[in-house]
C-alpha cells in the first residue's frame, strides 16, 4: 500500500560530508570531489533506476552536469563546517509503474524546488524490495540572473528609535543575518511535506489507483486510530518471507485493536440512529418487556433446546433491561447514547496512551540507536584525515544512524527532556498494561451492543408482523 515518508536534511562538511559524496552514492557515479581531491566511486551500487539534473532557466547550462554542479557548490562553500546541500528523501507509491514514478518526481521537483530556483538532482532507487523511494539533492544559495553563487544571507543593522545604526562599544554597529531566501523559513519544510502529499495523491487519482497518503499525523486528521509501527526494510523483507517478527506482532495487535474500534463504532451507532427513530414515534402502549414476551409467544419453539435457548435469551434481556431501568423506547435510546458516549470516551483514552506509548518507544528506539553506534563515531573522531574518508565511506549507515539519534536526542534535552531510558522503558511497559485493560473494557462493551441488538431484532419481527397481519385483513375486508 502507499506510505508516506518525507524526510529533510541537510549535508554538512562539519560531519564529515560532501555534496559530490552525497549525489555520486545516490546516482550510482564516480565522481572526484575537487575541493579534497577525494574520489567517490559508487558505480557497482546496485537499485538505482534513475537520475536526473533539474535546473531554473537562468543557470548555467553546464551545471546540467553531476560533477560540474557539486563541486561548483564545494568550491563556493569555503568554511570546514559550511552547509552544501539539502536532502529531501520521499517513498514512492509502489503501486504505480516505473514512468508515472519518474513523472511524479519530476513534477514535485520542478514546480516545488525548481520553481524557487533552487538547482535539483534526484535519483529513484528501487531494489525490488517493495520500498521504491528518491533521493532529491537541492542547492542551499541562490543564483544571481548571471549565473553566479549568490550570498546565503546578509547583514543588517540594529536601529534605535531614530532610524540611527547602534553604536557597540567597540567601535562597531549592531547588527544581525538576514537569510536572502525563504528556504530556512520554520514552516517551509512542512510546506514541502505538504505538497509532496498533494503531488502523490494527484498522481494516484490519475492513474484510477484508490490509495491516499496524508503528510498529517493520525492527531492531525482528528483520527482516533492507533498508528501502527514503522517496520523497516530488513523487518518487511522478513515478514514477506514468512518469519515472524517483533514488529509485525506488533502491528498486527495494532490491526486487531483497530479493528475492534471499527466494529464497536458502526455496531453503536447503528442502534444509536434505530433507537432515536423509535423514540420520536408516538409512545407505544406496551413496554419493550412486553413486546418481547408477545414475540416469544409468536415463536413457539418446538423443540426442547430450542424452548431452552429462548428461555435463556429472555431472561438475558429481561435483567438488561431491568438493570437499566429501561421499559420505553425512550429509555432504552437514553441507554444506547450512554453507551455511545462511554464508547467515545473508552476510544479517546486509548487513542492518547496509544500515542504516549509510541513516543516512548520512538525515544528508547533512537535511544539504541544512539547507543548501538557511538563507538563508530568516536573511532571516526580519533582517526588521522587520511583515513578518515575510508571509514565513513565502510560505515557511512552506521554514522548516519548515530547523528541522527544524537540529533534527536539533543533537541529533546533542548526542550526539557531528562534522557532516562529505564524511566521510559517503565513508563511503556505500565502504559501497556493500562492500553491492554482499557481494551478489556472496549470488548465488555459487546454484551451490551449484543443485547440491545437483539432487542432491535425481536421488535422489528413484531413490527413486520403486524404489519403482515394489517395486510391480511385489508385483503379480507
Amino acid at each position: 500500500m502507499a506510505i508516506y515518508h518525507c524526510s529533510i536534511k541537510i549535508i554538512k562538511r562539519s560531519q564529515g560530508r560532501s555534496a559530490v559524496a552525497a549525489a555520486a552514492y545516490r546516482s550510482g557515479q564516480k565522481l572526484t570531489n575537487e575541493w579534497d581531491g577525494i574520489t567517490h566511486d559508487y558505480t557497482k551500487k546496485g537499485g538505482v533506476v534513475h537520475s536526473e539534473i533539474l535546473l531554473p532557466a537562468h543557470a548555467p547550462s553546464e551545471y546540467s552536469n553531476r560533477s560540474t554542479l557539486w563541486n561548483s557548490v564545494e568550491k563556493i562553500e569555503k568554511s570546514r563546517n559550511a552547509q552544501l546541500a539539502r536532502e529531501i528523501e520521499i517513498a514512492l507509491p509502489a503501486e504505480l509503474g516505473r514512468k508515472d514514478q519518474i513523472t511524479l518526481v519530476r513534477a514535485y521537483v520542478l514546480n516545488t524546488f525548481v520553481a524557487s530556483d533552487m538547482c535539483a538532482d534526484f535519483s529513484i532507487h528501487d531494489k525490488g524490495d517493495g520500498n521504491p523511494h528518491a533521493h532529491i539533492m537541492v542547492t542551499l544559495r541562490p543564483l544571481s540572473e548571471s549565473g553566479e553563487w549568490g550570498a546565503k544571507c546578509r547583514k543588517e543593522y540594529d536601529l534605535d528609535t531614530r532610524s540611527q545604526r547602534i553604536r557597540l562599544p567597540s567601535g562597531g554597529f549592531k547588527s544581525h543575518r538576514v537569510n536572502t531566501t525563504d528556504w530556512n523559513n520554520p514552516g517551509k519544510a512542512e510546506e514541502w511535506r505538504a505538497q509532496w502529499a498533494r503531488y502523490a495523491n494527484a498522481m494516484l487519482e490519475f492513474c484510477n489507483l484508490p490509495q491516499r497518503v496524508d503528510h498529517r499525523s493520525y492527531v492531525r486528521q482528528g483520527i482516533e486510530q492507533i498508528p501502527s509501527v514503522h517496520m523497516g526494510i530488513a523487518a518487511t523483507q522478513m515478514e514477506l518471507r514468512g518469519v515472524p517478527t517483533e514488529k509485525g506482532a506488533v502491528n498486527r495487535k495494532i490491526a486487531a485493536q483497530n479493528r475492534l474500534l471499527k466494529e464497536i463504532k458502526a455496531r453503536i451507532t447503528r442502534l444509536y440512529n434505530w433507537s432515536k427513530e423509535q423514540a420520536a414515534q408516538p409512545e407505544q402502549k406496551q413496554s419493550i418487556w412486553e413486546q418481547l414476551q408477545q414475540a416469544q409467544t409468536a415463536a413457539q419453539p418446538t423443540t426442547r433446546y430450542g424452548k431452552v435457548k429462548a428461555l435463556k435469551e429472555s431472561a438475558a434481556l429481561f435483567n438488561f433491561l431491568q438493570e437499566n431501568g429501561v421499559s420505553s423506547m425512550q429509555e432504552l435510546h437514553a441507554k444506547v447514547t450512554d453507551m455511545q458516549t462511554e464508547y467515545y470516551g473508552l476510544r479517546g483514552k486509548i487513542a492518547a496512551t496509544a500515542r504516549q506509548i509510541g513516543q516512548l518507544n520512538k525515544m528508547l528506539s533512537l535511544w539504541n540507536q544512539y547507543a548501538d553506534n557511538k563507538a563508530f563515531r568516536q573511532q571516526l573522531t580519533a582517526l588521522k584525515p587520511r583515513a578518515r574518508e575510508k571509514f565513513q565511506n565502510a560505515h557511512s549507515v552506521e554514522l548516519a544512524l548515530y547523528d541522527a539519534a544524537a540529533q534527536y536526542l539533543n533537541e529533546l534535552k533542548d526542550g526539557g527532556e531528562k534522557i532516562t531510558p529505564k524511566h521510559w522503558q517503565a513508563e511503556a511497559e505500565r502504559l501497556t498494561t493500562h492500553n491492554g485493560e482499557l481494551y478489556q473494557k472496549m470488548k465488555a462493551m459487546r454484551i451490551g451492543i449484543q443485547t440491545v441488538e437483539k432487542i432491535r431484532k425481536t421488535a422489528d419481527e413484531l413490527a413486520r408482523s403486524e404489519k403482515s397481519r394489517d395486510r391480511g385483513r385489508d385483503y379480507e375486508r
